[in-house]
């Protein structure tokens, strides 16, 4: 099992095609294992010549899971919307990144095009502010700045976000269907295969604990527009339209703060890949990766 280390975490991650080709690091969001990441979407980056590498976040998956260590969420809540000291968390998303960057050191590989997918996607913007040399190309999907006015979502589905979640198999699949169905698009929606990937996730490592501390690692990350205004580096970002989780208003002010960054909304795109857009998604990532300087 491959495992690349930072300081006490280890990170399990997983590569695709061959090594000789320029590398994509694909890093996901809140609670997503790796293996959040569609197949298929991994394979046509194959087939375009890339060699894909994909990594369990800390707090989930295989990587190294902090159970037990207590965060006071409704504080950082507030704090976060202005009301508090913001109270200490485990870890930030600087730290989230330098996981990143071990998986990359881990493989030898010096510079590789980043793409994060909504916690992932503030990672890999993390990752190019105190990154930038590792940082070929950034693309960011779904995902924001940190700033609480472009990090808005529709109430029900933020709350339905942080309900519990039933630990036996079924229950658990089913609260996984019911809320990627309020947050994805309701065009492409496909609950059969929600239905496939909630019980793949299920069977290789049910850890819902972690989501609540990778959330505080957002909120007391704080704001990186003003860092992110001083980037150097070619970047892409994409929004669903249809985004209930983060609105549209997160990644067009995002696209807005980095310089020269180009912008993609989608329409009847949720907070989600559906299947049948990952190929126009793809291109889209691989004709930015291949105009990158």
């Amino acid at each position: 099992m491959p495992t690349a280390r930072n300081g006490d975490i280890d990170i399990h991650y997983e590569t695709t095609g061959d090594p000789a080709d320029p590398p994509v690091l694909l890093v996901h969001g809140l609670g997503a294992q790796l293996i959040g990441w569609p197949d298929d979407w991994c394979r046509r980056f194959v087939d375009a010549g890339r060699f894909v590498v994909r990594f369990d976040n800390r707090d989930c998956g295989l990587s190294t899971k902090l159970t037990g260590v207590r965060v006071d969420l409704a504080r950082v809540m507030a704090a976060w919307s202005g009301d508090g000291a913001m109270p200490e968390v485990p870890y930030r998303l600087v730290d989230m990144a330098d996981d990143a960057v071990a998986v990359l050191d881990d493989l030898g590989i010096e510079r590789a095009d980043v793409v994060g997918a909504s916690l992932g996607g503030m990672i890999v913007q993390t990752m190019a502010i105190e990154h930038p040399d590792r940082v070929r190309t950034l693309t960011s999907i779904m995902s924001t700045t940190g700033e609480p006015a472009f990090y808005e979502s529709v109430p029900e589905v933020r709350a339905a976000l942080l309900q519990p979640i039933p630990s036996d198999r079924e229950g658990a699949i089913a609260a996984s269907v019911a809320r990627a169905r309020s947050m994805s698009s309701q065009r492409w929606f496909d609950p059969e295969e929600s239905a496939q990937r909630a019980a793949a996730a299920y069977d290789r490592m049910f850890f819902p604990e972690g989501m609540l501390r990778q959330t505080a690692a957002i909120r007391a990350s704080g704001s990186r527009a003003a860092a992110l205004a001083g980037l150097d580096v070619p970047t892409l970002v994409i929004h669903g339209r249809a985004d209930t989780l983060i609105l549209p208003t997160g990644g067009e002010h995002t696209a807005a703060t980095i310089p020269g960054a180009n912008l993609l909304l989608v329409h009847d795109m949720g907070h989600d890949l559906p299947r049948p857009l990952r190929p126009f998604l793809v291109d889209t990532i691989l004709a930015h990766v291949h105009s990158g300087i």
